[in-house]
């Protein structure tokens, strides 16, 4: 996270409770709860997919307020087993979170997710509407044709062609019709070296177009090798798959379903991961949300002080409250 980011957020706070709960016969996820412990449950979902969690996750959000509920997917930092594709689809993750939810015995909870993470939060409340107490979205991916094409074959290398090349060069010129499909083709490898090195790549290219202003320390993790093999394996797995999604338009079909849920989408005008496209779409198709656009920001979870003002809005549902008492 980015030093200027840090400062706006909320303190730092431990967690008061950390377990693992097996999901299925392969696959047990990490969790931990921090916060209020009689606070008003908010579940934090994180992008990729395959990038987990990190503390600075929890500071999102008022702990004096929150029941902070974050959690590793399927094959991500600390759950089991690493970098697993076997049963690791965006209906698996939204089962996941119900199994979750009644794990931990919350009757219903507010979602949270940015990038990937809004993504599966649209998809979970979709599915499970009734269990949904708010939506708070920044960073919109909504897992179509165009978004994947304008990242992954030329749209944003316009931008950072320097920062395209590595990912481009890795792959022979007769394989570049679609680099989604080649990129699966050696993260899928056999040979293991093969898989780290096109892991990095795919990584690299992403963490090195995040940000308005580079950020080494997430650059760095591109470098990882336990990092970038969940990254990019799991992440390469859901686009070459299409998310596991009915069609192309699933989420913005489904709105319908999520239309009366209290709920407030933020986006960075400049992102180049996750185009400003895709939340004027949700927006439109969506007008009962909140909208706000951010000017002087791309990735908006990581991107300087923007954050304090989408961790203090995090407080509607606190406000929303105390006016239904008066």
């Amino acid at each position: 996270m980015d030093p200027a980011a840090r400062k706006d957020l909320y303190p730092h706070v431990e967690p008061f409770d950390t377990g693992r709960l097996r999901v299925s016969d392969v696959h047990t996820i990490y969790y931990e709860q921090s916060g209020n412990p009689g606070g008003h449950p908010v579940v934090f979902l994180h992008g990729g997919p395959g990038a987990g969690t990190s503390p600075g996750n929890r500071r999102f959000f008022d702990p004096e307020f929150y029941r902070i509920v974050l959690f590793d997917q399927r094959g991500a930092g600390k759950s089991t087993p690493h970098a697993c594709l076997e049963q690791n689809t965006t209906w698996d993750l939204v089962a996941d979170i119900e199994k979750l939810r009644q794990h931990l015995d919350i009757p219903e909870w507010q979602v949270f997710g940015g990038s990937w993470g809004s993504t599966l939060a649209l998809a979970y409340s979709q599915t499970h509407p009734d269990k949904v107490t708010g939506i708070v979205l920044r960073g919109i991916f909504l897992l179509r044709k165009k978004e994947l094409d304008w990242f992954y074959e030329g749209g944003a290398a316009a931008v950072f062609p320097d920062a395209w090349e590595p990912f481009r060069d890795f792959i022979p010129e007769d394989e570049r019709n679609c680099f989604i499909a080649a990129y699966s083709k050696r993260l899928t490898s056999s040979d293991a070296d093969v898989q780290i090195e096109a892991a990095k790549r795919w990584t690299t290219w992403e963490m090195m177009t995040a940000h308005l202003l580079q950020n080494h320390e997430n650059i760095k993790r591109g470098e990882d090798d336990k990092f970038s093999l969940a990254f990019a394996r799991i992440e390469n797995h859901y686009f070459i798959n299409k998310g596991f999604l009915d069609s192309d338009s699933h989420l913005l079909d489904n709105v319908d379903k999520i239309r009366h849920i209290k709920s407030f989408i933020v986006q960075g005008r400049y992102d180049m991961c996750c185009p400003m496209m895709s939340a004027w779409d949700l927006h439109k198709a969506w007008p009962e949300a909140e909208f706000k656009d951010i000017y002087n920001c791309r990735w908006f979870q990581m991107q300087d002080t923007r954050p304090m003002k989408l961790a203090l809005r995090l407080n509607w549902y606190q406000l929303t409250k105390s006016l239904k008492a008066c």
